[in-house]
């Protein structure tokens, strides 16, 4: 008798677990999005998978200030390049003019 009436609490469990098989709806949003809901029993998962528009948003915005911040690094960069190259030629010159000078004037002094 014991036994039968644990075999009978056994096959109901079971049963009732295999009544709960899980439902599952995903919806396709017009950006992209998904949306699944998954049903299980009495408890409902929702789950949101791919990047909302406030998502996309942020992601171009923050796109676009890393090349507004890389376009400003190049410029920086190519007018540091033209600053150089002005000081070494300005430097150059000079140097010359002062070795002519001194030539001059030790040529005037023999």
């Amino acid at each position: 008798m014991k036994n039968a009436i644990l075999l009978l609490a056994a096959c109901a469990f079971t049963t009732a677990s295999f009544a709960q098989t899980p439902t599952t709806e995903v919806k396709v949003r017009d950006n992209g999005t998904k949306k699944i809901v998954t049903e299980k029993g009495d408890m409902k998962t929702v789950t949101k998978t791919g990047k909302t528009n406030t998502g996309k948003a942020l992601e171009n915005t923050a796109d676009a200030a890393g090349n507004v911040a890389e376009k400003a690094g190049n410029g920086i960069k190519k007018g540091f390049k033209k600053t150089k190259r002005a000081v070494k030629r300005g430097t150059q010159k000079a140097g010359k003019k002062t070795v002519n000078a001194t030539e001059k004037m030790e040529a005037k002094s023999e």
